[in-house]
């Protein structure tokens, strides 16, 4: 038990471990408490005994018989746990509780669905996957920030070229060189990850945060951290659902003279780190990215990962994302007829495309239409009981979420026209600018993953994808108001089912309610590597839309 010293089994603690959970915010001060020990166990019950001001105890030692009412054992593990954990902790056993009392009150439980890396995907195929290309091994080993092989490297890893590109992306933000700190890199990635209640990204950066030096008590929550990281929530909050409200203003708020200020670089350097873990969330949950096997807890503050439930089928019978998963515009026909009317499609919207183009007028009405049509496209319900790990304490306005871009009788937001503010001619350079080479990384990635392809669809070979790929990636794109005045967004309705929209939509921008079946419902004989290929796509595209708004309101501050 690091740092604490406990003299005598039979000296110290706890008063009834249960009735008093809710009260562990006082826990590190004196206590009357008695532990006694019995063939390897401990036992406690309330008494004289009191811990000092080292947080040492003393007391007497009494006979235990273990039968007097209300007398409990536990392992000395667990106890230690308990004498560790910091104030404001939330009970690592809380989660059980309250699982076991859903269950007797015979609530459905959601339960893991499988083992290895993801519940979506057959161990069997991840593993093989990694077991042929030792090229991943070498990625990691230079450029893993975690030091080991996890679990969404391990998904990633059947596109090795794109996770090549990804972790020499990530590295770079957490470990080269840069305008921020190390433990301010961690904090921000908690705060993203926390905007979509993802505790594995939490997780993992709380183990990271403190390894590179942090403040364990900024692990408290927000009102624990320096005012120039806690003047970042209202821009997390945009970005991470409406980022087409952020400004010039808002910029300018945290950029202004003064002793909490930012620097351009330095905010930058946030917004990239916002962007990547709102994006990185989006793939966790898209993917049933499941938690580690062997998560190192050792430092007593590690949260519980109780959305780690992402992985699960949280909606067991979810009546609105069943309606919307049966309502396919393309009916309930069996998958294989699904794979060659989608190929017929492409077929003859190439034709099409061949024969006659689109007029820009065209062009722009079909964007309206696709915008309007992407209200109908309703994602599944969530149910908030299922969430019982308050990761609140990392951000503000819980309840913020995304709204639809163009929601019905609501005042019309002009639409971000790609062709004003690209990123390859504005977002680029300006990054790399004021975050040196980060722009180089992030479009080497962005450009990877756009043009990744092995030129097959399921069991069809010699296949140009080219035109599904842009679909995907410019249907995030409008979800989030920008438009591409070169792109007929009449390809969109063609060539994305209702089904593979609601995946869409919920991945992007309601990831904590993505659910394994609408992961198994769209694309049904295609291969689970050519999902999580689509995973990358939205992830990106995502990321890209985020970092757009940003550096376009980072660029009228400085014009």
């Amino acid at each position: 038990m690091e740092g604490y010293d406990v003299k005598n089994v039979g000296d110290v603690i706890h008063m009834n471990m249960w009735i008093s959970l809710p009260r562990l915010d006082s826990f590190p001060v004196k206590k009357e408490l008695r532990l006694q020990e019995e063939e390897g166990q401990l036992g406690y019950k309330h008494s004289r005994v009191q811990m000092d001001e080292n947080r040492n105890f003393e007391g007497v030692t009494t006979d235990c018989t273990g039968q007097e009412p209300g007398f409990l054992f536990c392992w000395k593990f667990s106890l230690y746990l308990l004498i560790s954990l910091p104030q404001d902790a939330i009970c690592p056993w809380l989660l059980q509780f309250q699982l076991t009392d859903q269950l007797e009150k015979r609530i459905q439980v959601s339960r893991p669905l499988t083992r290895g890396p993801s519940a979506f995907i057959p161990e069997n195929e991840v593993m093989q996957a990694n077991g042929i290309d030792e090229r991943t091994n070498l990625i990691v080993e230079e450029y893993s920030t975690s030091g080991r092989l996890d679990n969404i490297t391990q998904v990633m890893s059947l596109h090795t070229q794109y996770l090549e590109s990804f972790l020499r992306s990530q590295f770079y933000m957490l470990r080269m060189d840069g305008p921020l700190p190390l433990p301010y890199r961690h904090y921000i990635a908690i705060m993203a990850a926390a905007r979509h209640q993802c505790s594995y990204l939490i997780n993992m950066h709380v183990d990271e945060f403190l390894k590179t030096g942090g403040i364990a008590e900024w692990l408290n929550g927000v009102e624990y951290i320096p005012q120039r990281l806690k003047n970042l929530n209202e821009i997390n909050k945009l970005l991470a659902h409406r980022p087409w409200l952020i400004t010039k203003e808002h910029i300018q708020k945290l950029v202004k003279t003064g002793e909490n200020n930012w620097s351009l670089p330095e905010l930058v350097h946030a917004v990239v780190l916002l962007a990547h873990y709102h994006a990185l969330a989006s793939f966790v949950f898209g993917s049933g990215i499941n938690p580690e096997r062997d998560p190192d807890a050792s430092n007593g503050v590690r949260l519980i990962a109780v959305n780690n439930f992402c992985v699960c089928d949280l909606a067991n019978d979810n009546s609105i994302e069943n309606a919307s998963l049966r309502s396919s515009s393309f009916g309930m026909v069996d998958s294989l007829s699904e794979l060659e009317a989608l190929m017929e499609r492409m077929k003859r919207l190439q034709e099409e495309r061949e024969d006659e183009e689109a007029t820009q007028e065209e062009m722009a009405t079909r964007f309206e239409q696709e915008k309007k049509e992407s209200l109908l496209v309703v994602t599944g319900a969530f149910d908030d009981e299922m969430v019982s790990m308050d990761v609140s304490r990392y951000i503000e306005d819980p309840g913020f979420g995304y709204k639809d871009f163009a929601r019905r009788g609501e005042e019309h937001l002009p639409t971000f026209r790609a062709q004003d503010y690209t990123w390859e001619n504005h977002g680029f350079s300006l990054v790399n600018r004021l975050y040196s080479d980060i722009g180089h990384l992030l479009d080497e990635k962005f450009r990877m993953v756009y043009n990744l392809t092995y030129n097959t669809m399921a069991t069809h070979e010699d296949v140009d994808t080219t035109m599904l790929r842009r679909a995907l990636f410019n249907y995030v794109h409008c979800m989030y108001g920008i438009r591409y005045d070169d792109y007929d967004y009449g390809e969109v309705n063609q060539l994305l089912e209702r089904s593979l929209k609601v995946y869409i939509k919920t991945v992007t921008c309601y990831p904590e309610r993505t659910t394994k079946r609408m992961y198994d419902s769209y694309w049904r004989q295609f291969k689970h590597s050519e999902k999580v290929h689509v995973n990358l796509l939205l992830m990106e595209a995502r990321m890209q839309a985020e970092l757009l708004y940003a550096l376009r309101a980072i660029t009228r501050h400085l014009t």
